[in-house]
């Protein structure tokens, strides 16, 4: 049976996702749709691409994953399909694709969709070329090759010999605290050595815990979590708020306040010793 999912910034208040839904199931009767979630930011892409990587990489092999963020910032008269680490990834041209897979694939073709269409009829030439993929298994029954993509990638952490740097990529409905540094980049910087992590207020964290159960109520904590990024956080406390720390900002994105994306996020330093 194959397994449609669908990541969006649609909300859920009115009829479009049940729509969407009912298109892909008026072409596939069998077709398994699943909701990832429909609260993406317009604009927060770094953390669309870190809530639908980590999701993702948890279905069976061959799943389509259909993400709908920003469609309308130009007019597309195409979609992108990439086959990537034995997924299906299907969004705009608009960065998305190299957003969450951290590089180009090697494999994307063009759908094409009506130019200067509502959503419901670009979702429709979706669920028709999606049906014809299904039935073909090869990703040129549906398109052209795509040559040349929008690509974006997403922030990574900085560093020097005796300390690495992030930003704060995320805050949870806890206000628990997910940091862009992974533990692959804790290890390979830090080296066994000891470390402090700091952060607003020159408040520091000088050690990891497996999970919240490990330390007392209400005590800072930092940890990797189950994607694997940096996690700081207060047990049964909300870090984010009693700290003023805060991740990506919408307003100074439309504001113009910087020229660089770094400017739009706090960061967070781990010094080794």
């Amino acid at each position: 049976m194959p397994i449609l999912t669908l990541s969006t910034d649609i909300g859920q208040r009115d009829y479009i996702v049940g729509a969407i839904k009912g298109q892909f199931l008026h072409s596939m009767p069998s077709l398994n749709t699943v909701d990832i979630t429909h609260y993406l930011s317009q604009t927060n892409f770094p953390l669309a691409a870190y809530t639908c990587n980590n999701a993702i990489k948890f279905y069976p092999d061959g799943t389509y994953h259909l993400i709908l963020v920003n469609v309308f910032e130009a007019v597309h008269d195409h979609f992108l399909i990439a086959f990537y680490n034995n997924q299906y990834i299907i969004c705009p041209d608009n960065g998305l694709i190299t957003m969450i897979a951290g590089e180009k694939p090697k494999e994307i073709v063009k759908i094409p969709v009506s130019a200067n269409a509502d959503l419901l009829t670009i979702t429709s030439d979706i669920a028709a070329a999606v049906f014809k993929l299904e039935e073909y298994k090869k990703l040129s029954s549906v398109g052209a090759f795509a040559n040349e993509i929008v690509e974006k990638y997403p922030l990574r952490p900085t560093a020097g010999p005796d300390w690495i740097e992030g930003q704060i990529l995320f805050i949870d409905n806890f206000e628990n605290v997910v940091i862009n540094i992974t533990r692959k980049d804790f290890e390979e910087h830090g080296k066994g050595r000891k470390f402090k992590i700091m952060f607003k207020r020159d408040e520091t964290i000088e050690k990891l815990s497996n999970n919240y159960a490990s330390v007392p109520e209400h005590e800072k904590m930092a940890w990797f979590n189950s994607a694997g990024y940096l996690e700081i956080a207060l047990r049964n406390g909300n870090m984010a708020g009693l700290f003023g720390l805060q991740g990506y900002s919408e307003q100074m994105q439309k504001s113009g306040a910087s020229a660089g994306n770094k400017w739009f996020y706090q960061t967070i330093r781990v010094f080794f010793e």
